[in-house]
């Protein structure tokens, strides 16, 4: 199954990152001739840096229907150590550790470099069944397991979002995020090629060269929040930025809830109404806002086509759709993972009846638009009798002018049940406001029993490679009382 227009296309611009543009044709030739080096192969790693060479390995993997392993060039020793053990690719695409953790001694897989002036034919296109991806999670709950992902599960998914976000050959996607996970490889890298489009990588980002390469042709742009909130503070400042990012079709946010006022100040600077969505490793993506669709803040948009999604309460019945009653996000489709590698345990305790159970709590509207609250291990709250989303108080303190970044936890009171615990970084510069300010600020915008009873003031709140904030490590902080 061919999962992009690789050998269909020719001249046309497919991959630019910096000054350098690779063609469809050029494209094909280097990963043509990477995929002939690695010979009988069945499983291949590609340190996931954003340079050509490695976007190159990336696509000789998933044409070649080779197993694609990415790896987070940010991992520490340990980290890379155990997913190789536990993947064991007998080949490893790019640079490793001095110390030869990845690998290179006796027994372990072969090193490889990308030549990108290389040329040669590529072989036939897998079984569309076959795993394309071995995807590790993040790992926040223990050591990061490999999510099995088909060539199937991965066009479904793209095709569902092209259809949700009307995108075709003519779209040059604009973004500068990570290949080692599933927003920047399957999202950001595979989806244009799979539409005939292009991507202009940004290399490293930054709110100027966003800038320059939509005001250079870029029609839909592909970020996270904290790369809004960035955006939003140059377009202030500078029109040319307001008006680059005026110019484009769309703009979409994932991976993290998009605060309120961010989406406010991009409307504000540029006249643009940012597009959320919302997916798992294990899932692809869920939910999309359409290009048609109506644009709300802190919403990710109804199903995308072929997603049935449900929200479960603790006594396993459907929730209503009310738009504030909470419940766990279960999914099935054709986009959901095949099983975790090496874990037969671990998917069974996921899916239930051929619905993945996703561990996330959110509400949902009768127009069938999720709104995302939180994770179900560490985010529901249970205080005073109510339940409450982390993350609905995460949002309501970001909308706070002097807050940049919030995480929000429950812990363990006598009285309560739990009370609500937050962790706030301030915006630089800014006046501290006093924790019962803060705490009365979230109780304006939520019901008063969702306010914060501590507010903590700190530098930096933990994160793991992933730039996922580490509760566990803040809940250790705070005792119970």
């Amino acid at each position: 199954m061919e999962l992009t227009r690789l050998r269909e296309l020719g001249d046309e611009p497919a991959l630019t990152l910096g000054q350098r543009t690779l063609s469809y044709a050029e494209l094909r030739g280097a990963a043509g001739a990477l995929a002939a080096r690695w010979g009988g192969a069945t499983r291949v790693a590609v340190q996931a840096d954003s340079t050509l060479e490695a976007f190159v390995a990336i696509v000789a993997a998933i044409e070649s229907g080779v197993e694609l392993v990415p790896l987070n060039p940010l991992l520490g020793s340990a980290e890379l150590a155990h997913v190789l053990a536990d993947a064991r690719p007998q080949v490893v695409v790019g640079s490793t550790p001095a110390d030869g953790t990845a690998g290179t001694q006796a027994g372990g897989p072969r090193m490889l470099a990308v030549e990108l002036d290389a040329r040669a034919g590529l072989p036939p296109p897998g079984d569309p069944e076959r795993t394309a991806l071995v995807i590790y999670t993040s790992g926040t709950t223990g050591h990061p397991k490999g999510v099995l992902l088909s060539a199937r599960a991965v066009a479904a998914n793209l095709d569902a979002l092209a259809d949700a976000w009307a995108w075709t050959a003519e779209d040059r996607v604009v973004h500068g995020l990570p290949a080692f996970h599933v927003h920047g490889l399957v999202l950001g890298l595979l989806g244009p090629l799979r539409r005939g489009g292009a991507l202009h990588h940004l290399g490293r980002f930054s709110p100027g060269t966003a800038a320059a390469a939509l005001a250079a042709g870029g029609t839909v742009l592909f970020g996270v929040p904290t790369m809004y909130h960035r955006l939003a503070e140059a377009a202030e400042r500078d029109p040319d930025v307001a008006a680059a990012l005026a110019r484009a079709r769309l703009l979409v946010s994932g991976s993290a809830p998009l605060p309120a006022r961010t989406f406010d100040r991009i409307r504000r600077a540029s006249g643009q109404l940012i597009a959320e969505r919302y997916g798992l490793t294990e899932t692809l993506i869920n939910t999309a806002v359409r290009a048609d669709g109506e644009r709300r803040p802190g919403e990710v948009g109804p199903p995308v086509t072929g997603v049935t999604l449900r929200l479960v309460a603790d006594d396993g019945r459907e929730t209503p759709t009310d738009g504030h009653t909470i419940g766990e996000v279960a999914v099935r489709g054709p986009s959901l993972f095949s099983g975790y590698l090496n874990r037969p345990d671990a998917t069974a305790e996921v899916m239930r009846d051929g619905w993945f159970q996703t561990g996330d709590l959110a509400t949902r509207a009768p127009d069938g638009y999720l709104r995302i609250v939180g994770r179900r291990a560490t985010d529901l709250v249970k205080t005073g009798g109510f339940k409450v989303g982390a993350g609905e108080v995460e949002g309501a303190l970001l909308e706070h002018a002097a807050v940049r970044e919030a995480a929000v936890l429950g812990v363990a009171d006598e009285d309560l049940g739990e009370r609500i615990v937050a962790w706030v970084v301030l915006e630089p510069g800014a006046e501290p406001p006093s924790a019962a300010a803060l705490a009365a600020h979230v109780a304006a915008l939520l019901a008063p029993h969702k306010r914060p009873r501590e507010v903590h003031l700190v530098e930096s709140l933990p994160r793991n490679a992933m730039g996922k904030v580490l509760k566990q490590q803040l809940r250790a902080r705070v005792g119970s009382r």
